[in-house]
C-alpha cells in the first residue's frame, strides 16, 4: 500500500482555513497524480487529478473535506482518507489504459459500477440520477469490496441500513451533507424503504451487467437479496378537468404551450424540450419521441379535436428544424426552467399543494384510465415496455366489472335522508 504523503498545507482544518477560497490547491502524490483541495463558502472539496499517457489531465471530485464536520470515511474525508480514495481512482485509470481488463480476483464493486455507467451513458437516459444514487449510497460502503467476495448477507445489511438512514437534502456543492428530519412524518419508514429498493435495483443492474459481460462467474449473492415488500406508494396525484383549466389560465404564454403539450401527450419534460417541429406528423397525428428515458424511440398518438387544432396552430408557418417549444426569450427550454414558473402558476390557480411537472404526465394517463382506455394502450402511450407500472398506478381509476357489479347490486338500505343542501363544486 502506498504511504500517505504529509502536507502541512492540506493535512489539518486550521491549515486549510488559511488557503485562498475559490481555487484548487494541488499536492503531488506521485508522478502525474495529484490530490486537490478547493475551499468553498462553508466547507471544502477534495479532488483527484490524473495525467494520461497523452499528457492530458483528467479530474474527478472525490469527496467533501472535514472542515466543518467530523470525517466519516464515506462522504466526509480527512486528508489521509482523501489520498486513499484518490489512489483507488488512479488505479482504475491505469487499468483502463491497458485495455480495461481487471483480474476477477481484483474486480471491485467500483469497477463494476464504472463499467455499467459507461454502457448506460450510451444506451440509456437519466444517467445523472443513476450515477448520483450509486455514488452516494453504494460506493462509500461497498465500492472497495471485490465482487467475487460479495455475499447476500453483506448486501442485505447494506440494504437494511440504507432504509434506516435519514434522507439527504440537496445543498450547495462542497457543503457537508445535510439530512431531513423525518421524525414527524408517519410515512417516513415506507418512503425510506422505497428509496432503498430503488437504489438496490440500480446496484443489481450494475452487478448483472458485470455477470453478463463475464467479469464475474456467479450472480447468486445479489439474486438472493429481495427488496422490501409493499412499500411502493400507489396513490398518484392528478389534476381534475377544472384544475387543468385553471392552471392553463394562470400560466405565462410560453409555459401555457408547454403545459398544454404535456397534457395532450403525457410526455416527460425532457422529451418535450427535445422536440422539433419536424417531430410532429400532421398526417398520422402523432409526435415522434426520438430519445426516451429507456433509450427506445416511440410515437405518441394525439387525441382528436382540440389536440389536433393545437398542434396545427403551434407548428403553422415555422421551420421544420426549429424547437417545437421555446421560452419567452425564444430559446429551447432547459433543465429546471419550468419549476419556478409552474409553482407561480399553481399559486395563482389555487392548486394546493402545488404540483411538479411530472404530475401532468400522470394527469394524461389518469384521464385515459378513467375513460376506459386499456392498460396496454396507456403503457404504449407512456413508453413503458409492459403494463406493470401502469397497472400499479392507474388500474384503480379504470371502470371495471367488479365495481360496476357492486354498484348495480347493492340495495338502498334507507340509512341516509336527502335534504335541500346544495354542495358547491370542489375546486381542488
Amino acid at each position: 500500500m502506498a504511504r500517505t504523503v504529509r502536507d502541512t498545507t492540506l493535512a489539518t482544518r486550521t491549515a486549510r482555513a488559511r488557503l485562498k477560497s475559490g481555487r484548487k490547491h494541488w499536492r503531488a502524490l506521485d508522478n502525474g497524480r495529484h490530490l486537490g483541495y478547493r475551499r468553498n463558502r462553508d466547507s471544502g472539496t477534495w479532488f483527484a487529478r490524473y495525467k494520461t499517457p497523452e499528457g492530458r489531465y483528467v479530474e474527478r471530485r472525490i469527496g467533501i473535506a472535514d472542515d466543518t464536520a467530523d470525517a466519516d470515511g464515506l462522504a466526509i474525508l480527512n486528508c489521509s482518507a482523501a489520498q486513499a480514495r484518490a489512489r483507488d481512482w488512479f488505479a482504475e485509470q491505469e487499468r483502463r489504459e491497458v485495455g480495461g481488463h481487471v483480474p476477477a480476483s481484483r474486480y471491485t464493486v467500483r469497477d463494476a459500477v464504472e463499467d455499467y455507467l459507461s454502457w448506460f451513458a450510451i444506451h440509456r437516459r437519466s444517467l445523472r440520477n443513476t450515477r448520483l444514487a450509486i455514488e452516494v449510497h453504494v460506493l462509500p460502503t461497498l465500492g472497495r469490496v471485490e465482487v467475487s467476495k460479495l455475499t447476500a448477507q453483506k448486501i442485505r445489511v447494506w440494504h437494511e441500513r440504507l432504509a434506516s438512514t435519514l434522507p439527504r437534502v440537496r445543498g450547495r456543492r462542497g457543503e457537508a451533507p445535510k439530512y431531513r428530519d423525518m421524525r414527524k412524518d408517519p410515512d417516513a419508514a415506507r418512503s425510506r424503504k422505497a428509496t432503498a429498493n430503488r437504489v438496490l435495483s440500480y446496484f443489481k443492474a450494475a452487478l448483472n451487467y458485470a455477470f453478463a459481460e463475464g467479469k464475474v462467474s456467479n450472480d447468486q449473492a445479489w439474486r438472493r437479496v429481495r427488496p422490501f415488500r409493499s412499500v411502493e406508494a400507489t396513490r398518484q396525484r392528478y389534476l381534475t378537468r377544472d384544475e387543468c383549466v385553471r392552471l392553463i389560465n394562470a400560466c405565462t404564454p410560453d409555459l401555457r404551450l408547454l403545459v398544454q403539450t404535456a397534457l395532450f401527450t403525457g410526455c416527460r419534460y425532457g422529451e418535450l424540450t427535445a422536440l422539433d417541429i419536424e417531430d410532429y406528423n400532421p398526417d398520422s397525428r402523432t409526435i415522434q419521441i426520438r430519445a426516451s428515458k429507456s433509450g427506445r424511440p416511440r410515437h405518441v398518438v394525439l387525441p382528436d379535436g382540440q389536440a389536433e387544432d393545437f398542434f396545427t396552430r403551434l407548428t403553422a408557418g415555422r421551420n421544420r428544424q426549429e424547437p417545437l417549444l421555446t421560452t419567452a426569450r425564444g430559446r429551447r427550454w432547459q433543465k429546471s426552467d419550468q419549476q419556478r414558473p409552474l409553482l407561480a402558476a399553481c399559486a395563482a390557480a389555487s392548486i394546493d399543494p402545488p404540483i411538479s411537472f411530472h404530475i401532468l404526465r400522470h394527469t394524461h394517463a389518469s384521464h385515459l384510465a378513467m375513460n376506459a382506455a386499456p392498460m396496454g394502450v396507456i403503457a404504449h402511450q407512456l413508453g413503458h415496455s409492459d403494463t406493470r407500472m401502469v397497472e400499479r398506478h392507474y388500474a384503480h381509476l379504470a371502470p371495471n366489472y367488479v365495481a360496476d357489479t357492486i354498484r348495480a347490486a347493492f340495495p338502498d338500505l334507507g340509512i341516509f335522508e336527502a335534504d335541500n343542501v346544495a354542495v358547491l363544486p370542489r375546486r381542488s
